[in-house]
C-alpha cells in the first residue's frame, strides 16, 4: 500500500515520523493494529516526502523485510533517502536484536544504491519511539 497524500510533508526530526506512524496506524484496520508494520518514507532532495509504502505487514512478534522489498520503490521513484519505521505492538519502541541487524543491513544496501538509509524509527505506545539516527546507531557510508 503507497499513501502519496504526504508530499507536502517535510521531515525534520525523528518525532516527525513516529508522530506520522502515529496516525497512520491509528487508521489501520483494527484486525491488524496488533501486527508489527514496516514503512519505508522516500524523500526527495528538499527532505519532502515522496512516498509512504506499507512494504511488509507482520506477525504480533516479528517483521521479515528484505533490502530488496525495502528499496524497490525507493529506486523507482528516484528519492534521494528513505527513513524506515515501524511499530512494536508490545508498545516498548527499545530495539531488538533483529531490528539492530536489519538496520545494519539495510544501511549497507542503501550505500550500494546510494539512497542514504537516514534514520529507522521504532514506535511504540504513549508517543515512545526509538529514533536509531537520535542515538548514532545508523552506519556511515565509507
Amino acid at each position: 500500500m503507497v499513501i502519496k497524500d504526504f508530499s507536502k510533508v517535510k521531515i525534520n526530526q525523528s518525532e516527525d515520523v513516529a508522530a506520522l506512524i502515529t496516525i497512520l496506524l491509528k487508521v489501520e484496520d483494527t484486525i491488524d493494529r496488533d501486527k508489527e508494520h514496516l514503512w519505508v518514507i522516500g524523500l526527495n532532495v528538499k527532505g519532502r516526502i515522496k512516498f509512504v509504502d506499507l512494504v511488509h505487514l507482520g506477525s504480533l512478534d516479528g517483521n521479515l523485510a528484505s533490502p530488496r522489498e525495502v528499496f524497490r520503490r525507493a529506486v523507482m521513484n528516484g528519492v534521494k533517502a528513505v527513513i524506515i519505521a515501524h511499530n512494536h505492538p508490545s508498545g516498548d519502541p527499545r530495539p531488538s536484536p533483529k531490528d539492530r541487524s536489519i538496520t545494519k543491513k539495510l544501511a549497507k544496501a542503501g550505500q550500494v544504491l546510494e539512497i542514504a538509509l537516514l534514520d529507522h524509527v521504532v514506535v511504540g505506545e504513549q508517543g515512545r519511539y526509538y529514533s536509531f539516527g537520535d542515538a548514532g546507531k545508523i552506519p556511515e557510508a565509507v
